[in-house]
């Protein structure tokens, strides 16, 4: 709770984000209000960024890779419908803050990370702040985690081109979501697949999703 040079404090600007960025956009989910209320997104960035941790943008983590805005983190784990009992997939762990985000709102996260550095690192800030239903692995987070599905909700912070990967469609369990953004001609749009249907929510940009098969 240290104050920055306004003197404003960290919980006062996750409140101010709550009410500003978020529920004024659309975040109604109490439990994801409450989520992003509690946890410190400052601590998730590099310590020369963590003035701007409450911004309402994408902030630079390392190799070339983003922590997204706050109200994407929130709309993405709204759109997942998560009661709390849940197993969860993430696909791009880069700074581990929207893992700390869903170990909030499920019993437990799988989140997978192509660079090892940014693995490490967010897997070191997860464990000593306490977040500890977080599996943080390393590897090509396009062919999911089999050994740990079905999954009850699937979360990607990248851009597949065309159409979702089959292997992560293939491990939702039963009316469960996947929430990604997908690439179609020139735009990229976050959507929703769930029981064979999709849903068009919003323009996003977020960095490619790299399959090692391609």
């Amino acid at each position: 709770m240290t104050p920055d040079d306004s003197g404003t404090t960290s919980t006062d600007a996750r409140a101010r984000m709550v009410e500003r960025q978020l529920r004024r956009r659309g975040i109604h989910d109490p439990r994801v209000l409450a989520a992003m209320n509690d946890v410190p997104r400052e601590l998730f960035v590099p310590a020369d960024q963590r003035k701007r941790a409450y911004r309402d943008s994408a902030l630079r983590i390392g190799e070339g890779q983003t922590i997204s805005q706050p109200w994407i983190v929130a709309c993405m784990a709204q759109l997942l419908e998560l009661r709390g009992d849940e197993s969860v997939l993430e696909v791009g762990t880069g700074s581990g803050y929207a893992a700390a985000v869903l170990s909030r709102l499920c019993a437990e996260v799988v989140t997978i990370e192509r660079y090892e550095t940014l693995a490490r690192e967010a897997g070191t800030t997860l464990a000593e702040l306490g977040y500890d239903n977080v599996e943080v692995r390393v590897g090509d987070g396009s062919r999911g985690a089999p050994d740990r599905a079905p999954f009850d909700g699937i979360s990607v912070t990248a851009t597949a081109s065309g159409e979702p990967p089959r292997a992560l469609l293939e491990q939702l369990a039963p009316k469960a979501a996947l929430v990604i953004p997908v690439a179609r001609g020139r735009r990229e749009h976050l959507m929703r697949f769930r029981d064979g249907e999709a849903e068009t929510i919003a323009s996003v940009r977020f960095v490619p999703l790299v399959s090692e098969e391609e």
